[in-house]
């Protein structure tokens, strides 16, 4: 009888010890996925919120140029689809091949399809330096406006891209993202985040990595 008792003393034992095992891994899979960030380390941090929205995304088209004729304009070619967006009087920057740190401001003279490659002229706004005649060409184009966070808000992982949103205050959740063209400022987003939404820019990487942190913790 005392053996008989003992038995079922120890099996009543297990099958709680296996309840409440489960009763806590339920938990964990059951809690708010993400991760969560206190006033004075947001503050640390410099952590910064960006709203999903459509805004222009602006790409710059980079090319060589020389000066050949005119002295304040730059002549270049490119291909036509990198000339596919440029225009008259689109905004555009200049420097010497030798010297990026003069900068000069320029606009867009005149756009002109030659065989196969279009010619691009460039109206510097000032005189350019003497004896320079070889210029890197940067424009300002805007293929329109798109659903876009900011370049700072993804995570790249192999070939996923990773976003981190707000979904209440101090509270992070990463959601996969796809995206489309990245501008220089600002990348296309065409699935995984909606209008309005809130992501973190500035401050994404350590978001990131204390929420794989907490998640390899959590596996052990």
């Amino acid at each position: 009888m005392k053996l008989q008792a003992l038995l079922a003393l120890a099996l009543t034992g297990a099958v709680a010890t296996s309840v409440t095992a489960q009763s806590v891994r339920s938990r964990i899979r059951g809690a708010p996925r993400g991760t969560v960030v206190s006033k004075t380390q947001a503050i640390d941090l410099t952590l910064t919120i960006t709203a999903v929205a459509v805004r222009p995304v602006q790409i710059w088209v980079r090319t060589a140029g020389t000066i050949a004729g005119s002295p304040n304009v730059i002549s270049a070619y490119l291909s036509p689809s990198a000339a596919a967006t440029v225009r008259f009087d689109q905004r555009a920057r200049a420097f010497p091949v030798e010297s990026r740190s003069s900068m000069s401001q320029a606009r867009v003279l005149r756009v002109t399809p030659a065989a196969a490659r279009v010619r691009v002229d460039i109206a510097l706004l000032a005189p350019p330096r003497d004896g320079v005649s070889r210029y890197v060409v940067e424009i300002v184009t805007e293929p329109g406006e798109f659903l876009s966070v900011p370049n700072e808000a993804i995570i790249e992982e192999g070939d996923r891209r990773v976003v981190y949103v707000q979904q209440d205050e101090g509270r992070y959740e990463p959601k996969e993202v796809q995206t489309g063209m990245q501008g220089e400022l600002f990348t296309q987003i065409l699935d995984g985040v909606k209008a309005g939404e809130q992501v973190v820019t500035f401050g994404s990487f350590f978001i990131d990595s204390d929420f794989k942190l907490k998640g390899t913790a959590q596996d052990r």
